[in-house]
């Protein structure tokens, strides 16, 4: 690990009853080969959640990789509870690969993000996106919480939250410090249920968010946890053309019960794009950003050699959300520029996307 090798952190909202449990389990269950480590942070259900994901622990997410946060919401205990629990992970004989932060529905998630800062951790960390869970049904009733009442009874039992702010105000906010957002139950909400939540989404969103329906927390990991590790690791091994459904077999065996619905790997498609030295990278980063916009791209990775730079740059978007530092020597390596560009097939326009890029 060099220095610069920050640890992943996706960092996952949405209001009680949403499915964030059920969405950390089956990225447990499918860890793209990275080792794991949850924080739980659900005000009121001491534990609940936490025995839950302790029942799902493996090899690559073993019980002492999750860990709770039981008192309040994160923003209130940064200093007390937060940074000692993201610590401790560090320390851990077999470092996490990927943090998974599962934040109480109720906490705004501002001051968490604000928490990354923290000199502590600042270095070792980064934030890779916010993905905000939102019940497709009530989103489209305008409800936004599937039970109501269990949320407001949540909120009263916790003195760390400002109780003034409506659920409306909760949501908002969610919705607003998100990159993705997940529709869930969206077998239950139906075809235009999910239609009418996204409208309400859309119109609550200061920016252009994916909005994705999901079901059983089935959704393909490359979308959360970031691209999978080959594309990281190798991108000179994979093709730059499409991929071809027939690669995904190994998931077949998995979901029996497939819906035709599911966000499984098939209803996303990466491709690679290959282009030479670059003179302006921020005109690069600043295509990537418009290119996920007018295209829904859903992530980005990959690698730009600059022109007379001796590091490499890795760039990373999740959304319309981009980071980029210059991570390490090229070494002996070709010095090329290498994107991994992943989207819902039907935005994967691999022409469109070279000419965006500029390649």
């Amino acid at each position: 690990m060099t220095a610069l090798n920050k640890i992943p952190v996706t960092v996952i909202t949405g209001f009680l009853g949403a499915g964030k449990t059920t969405l950390i389990r089956h990225l447990m269950q499918n860890p793209q080969g990275k080792r794991l480590a949850v924080v739980v942070n659900e005000f009121g259900t001491a534990g609940v959640d936490g025995d839950i994901l302790k029942s799902c622990s493996d090899d690559n997410c073993p019980a002492e990789n999750i860990m709770e946060l039981a008192n309040g919401c994160i923003c209130c205990t940064v200093a007390d509870d937060f940074i000692p629990t993201i610590e401790r992970l560090m320390a851990l004989p077999e470092t996490p690969e990927h943090i998974i932060i599962e934040t109480s529905g109720l906490a705004l998630p501002k001051p968490l993000l604000k928490a990354f800062d923290w000199p502590a951790i600042r270095s070792r960390i980064t934030v890779d996106g916010v993905i905000a869970l939102a019940d497709a049904e009530a989103v489209a009733k305008g409800q936004f919480a599937t039970d109501l009442d269990a949320v407001e009874a949540q909120r009263a039992a916790d003195e760390g939250i400002d109780h003034e702010t409506p659920l409306s105000e909760l949501f908002k906010d969610q919705i607003s410090c998100a990159d993705i957002i997940l529709l869930s139950k969206a077998d239950l909400a139906g075809g235009d249920g999910v239609e009418t939540a996204r409208a309400v989404i859309e119109k609550e969103a200061p920016r252009k968010l994916p909005v994705l329906p999901m079901t059983e927390g089935v959704i393909d990991p490359r979308v959360i946890l970031g691209l999978e590790a080959a594309a990281e690791d190798d991108l000179e091994a994979r093709p730059s053309h499409h991929e071809h459904h027939h690669h995904h077999h190994d998931d077949d065996h998995d979901h029996e019960h497939h819906h035709h619905h599911d966000h499984s790997h098939d209803d996303f498609e990466s491709i690679v794009v290959e282009m030479g030295e670059v003179a302006d990278p921020e005109d690069l980063q600043n295509r990537i950003i418009a290119m996920a916009r007018s295209r829904n791209i859903l992530r980005v990775k990959g690698y730009i050699a600059v022109q007379g730079k001796p590091m490499r740059m890795l760039v990373q978007a999740v959304g319309e959300r981009l980071r980029a530092q210059y991570d390490q020597p090229w070494g002996s390596q070709p010095r090329k520029t290498q994107l991994v560009v992943i989207a819902e097939h039907d935005n994967i326009d691999t022409a469109g996307i070279h000419a965006d890029l500029g390649a």
